[in-house]
């Protein structure tokens, strides 16, 4: 029998049900044949989901691709407690872009900030899942500047979308962008706020992978 705590194929079939959305639309949505994804929830073929398709199933249901078999988001870290009650949040040694686009080879911690954990609370922020990264570049500007470190929450994405900047990815490539709803369901805006530089009208959900909300930048004094 499967384990439909644990096994991510009743996990699937689980929220299709739940969602009204059946097999053959969820393989449209992914590019596949339309007995791809009853082929995979009741046969166990493919055994399991390709990196691609795990992560457009789980922005187009709305959920963390770790429901679906993945890893856990490697951005949202879970943050340490210490001594004096503060929250050690991991600060990525990598950037967001806010220009052009920057790869992301990997994610290696090069410190920690120490937050208050009622401060943190006040943002309405988890701290099991919060990180700090750098923007990169210019068309967040004059909301973001390039140098910035912006407190990115992991465990407010794809399932609790609502307009706002957010950290993502798009085409292998990590973003800072205001992500807006456009117009029909499952529909986004991606948007510079730097009008000199490109924004996406329209856009499907599952084009994107919401990393997390940005709730909070720091920046130097210039």
């Amino acid at each position: 029998m499967i384990d439909p705590v644990h096994d991510p194929r009743a996990a699937l079939d689980r929220l299709l049900s739940e969602k009204g959305v059946d097999y053959a639309r969820l393989s449209q949505v992914i590019g596949r044949n339309p007995a791809y994804i009853q082929q995979y929830i009741k046969r166990g073929s493919p055994r399991r989901l390709a990196e691609q398709d795990r992560a457009r199933i789980a922005a187009y249901l709305g959920v963390s691709e770790a429901m679906l078999g993945g890893p856990v988001a490697r951005v949202a870290t879970p943050a340490r407690s210490r001594g004096a009650g503060m929250i050690l949040v991991p600060k990525l040694a990598i950037g967001a872009s806010a220009g052009a686009g920057a790869s992301v080879d990997g994610e290696p911690v090069e410190g920690e900030v120490a937050f208050n954990p009622k401060w943190l609370r006040d943002l309405g922020a988890d701290p099991r899942a919060l990180s700090i990264i750098r923007v990169e570049g210019d068309s967040m500007a004059p909301t973001l500047d390039d140098g910035d470190d912006i407190l990115v929450d992991g465990s407010d994405a794809a399932a609790r979308l609502r307009d706002g900047i957010y950290v993502l990815r798009m085409d292998d490539v990590l973003m800072v962008k205001r992500i807006a709803r456009a117009p029909g369901p499952g529909r986004v805006s991606v948007i510079s706020d730097n009008p000199h530089y490109r924004s996406w009208d329209d856009l499907p959900l599952s084009a994107i992978r919401l990393v997390g909300r940005v709730v909070w930048t720091g920046r130097r004094v210039r």
